[in-house]
């Protein structure tokens, strides 16, 4: 999507991804190794009774839905960071993730070079349990 097309209230739904074990043991092995993201057994015995997907895992899906659906051919350059992010609910082998995001700010910069969209991106597994909630900002240029 070009900056011009968006508009405060827009919302754009991509998905859904689903989960397989092996991406969260490989995402976990080469990211974020600890054993109830890497280890089957540990995950099974520890706190959450099975293996789930890292948080930035989970962002990871939810970024390659955002430039699959949003961003492929935008004129999207950067991004200066998060307000926040959370993760209210673990993703599991299995799971199929959707995402919403709505645009809660579009304006131009003060200077008029670039464009500002600020979106907040939810992504929900297939129960409808939320397991993604973010504020990200956007630069996107002004072809």
């Amino acid at each position: 999507m070009k900056f011009s097309e968006f508009s405060v209230g827009q919302v754009i739904t991509a998905g859904p991804h689903t989960v397989d074990e092996s991406s969260i043991m490989d995402f976990a092995a080469q990211f974020d190794p600890q054993p109830f993201h890497a280890d089957k057994a540990a995950a099974h015995a520890g706190h959450w009774h099975g293996l789930i997907a890292s948080g930035f895992h989970t962002c990871s899906i939810a970024m390659r839905l955002v430039v699959d659906h949003i961003l492929r051919d935008s004129e999207s350059y950067a991004s200066p960071g998060l307000e926040y992010v959370k993760w209210p609910a673990p993703v599991r082998p299995g799971d199929s993730l959707s995402l919403k995001v709505q645009v809660l700010e579009v304006r131009r910069s003060r200077s008029g070079d670039y464009g500002i969209v600020r979106w907040q991106w939810l992504m929900s597994n297939q129960r409808g349990e939320m397991v993604l909630d973010l504020v990200a900002t956007s630069l996107f240029g002004m072809r």
